[in-house]
Formats: C-alpha cells, structure tokens, sequence
C-alpha cells in the first residue's frame, strides 16, 4: 500500500502484523495502537490526589515499579514522570483521558501529552522470553529484582526502550519508538531463533 492509497484516518502500525516464535520457547508479536500518556505532576501535591480520582489509583511513587489503574497501567518513569498505557482507545479516546488528566492538573504545574503515536509495543513472552532480552540488555532481568509490576528506561540491543514486565510466565512489553521498531523486532527475532525448538 502507498502513502497516497491510504486514506485519512486509516492507521498503520510500524509492525504492522509481526509475530514470530514458539509457544514452548519464546514468542515474539506487536501489540499496536495503545493509548500512552506522559504525565508530570507533582507527586505530594494536591493535583496528584485529582489524577489519582481521574485513574481510579494512586500514582507509583517507588522507582520503577507500575500501579494498575483499572483499564490503565501507570508506570513511573521519574520522581514527577508516569506513562499511563492503555488498550487502543482510537484518537477520540486519548484526547478524552488527556483532557481529564489536565483538568485534574487544575492550574498547578504540570503536564498531560498523548504520546501513543511516539511509541509502538513488542510484547515478548514465554520460557525463555528473559534469555532472549537478556543477550542486548544491560540490566538484571533475575525474578528477584525485576518481576511483574516492574518497569524501566533502558536500552535493548542499542535501541532506548521502556522494558516492562506484565506477567511471571515470563511476559514483557517492550515500548519503542516507531522508528527503531523494524530494528528491534529482526534483533528479537535473530536473538529469539537459537531458543526456538
């Protein structure tokens, strides 16, 4: 398909369908289009509190851990800096959760920016789904540190990525930029074939 047979309002996603592995070692496929907003505020002030009410839980406060927030997760990115992801909810949808995380900012300082366009998922799982991103990225990915409900800004194979773990089995998300998505997905895959049965 070419730029000009696409129609406004179409989306395509810089995956677009890719999946890739064995269910007994490691699967590799996208998850495209989840609403992602970057949140600043302050953590002790009162704008908190009416975010918080706006997600239906408080905002992660620990370094690098992730609070589920009904249909949201809220990862903490910095001591004033969350990611809530959500499923796709369409342009309509992140405009709707933006405008009610600015109007619980209420004039403190404080920002709401719709960055799900910024971003594009890979989602990782399986057996040895930690052995796969273990050979290009630099942290301790062992159960005892870094389990589900963690999170972190990270390379992976020279890409920046936000690594989180959504599930024991294990399962990962990898946030991406579109552009370094073609990348990673050919280094998961090449870093993935010597773990396939």
């Amino acid at each position: 398909m070419t730029v000009e047979q696409l129609t406004l309002g179409e989306r395509r996603s810089p995956l677009s369908g890719f999946q890739t592995g064995s269910p007994e070692t490691v699967q590799l496929a996208e998850v495209p289009f989840l609403t992602m907003v970057n949140l600043r505020v302050d953590p002790a002030g009162p704008a908190a509190r009416r975010v918080a009410s706006v997600l239906g839980a408080g905002l992660p406060t620990e370094p690098n851990t992730v609070v589920a927030a009904g249909a949201y997760a809220v990862l903490w990115l910095g001591p004033d800096e969350w990611l809530v992801v959500g499923p796709d909810a369409g342009v309509a949808g992140a405009a709707a959760l933006v405008s009610s995380l600015r109007e619980a900012l209420d004039g403190e300082r404080g920002s709401a920016v719709d960055v799900s366009a910024n971003r594009t998922t890979i989602e990782v799982g399986g057996p040895r789904a930690r052995d796969v991103l273990e050979n290009g990225c630099p942290l301790d990915l062992h159960p005892r540190v870094f389990h589900p409900g963690r999170c972190a800004q990270t390379v992976l194979a020279r890409a920046q990525v936000v690594l989180w773990q959504t599930g024991s089995e294990p399962t990962y998300r990898l946030l991406v930029r579109g552009s370094f998505a073609a990348y990673l997905s050919a280094w998961l895959a090449d870093a993935a074939r010597e773990h396939l049965l």
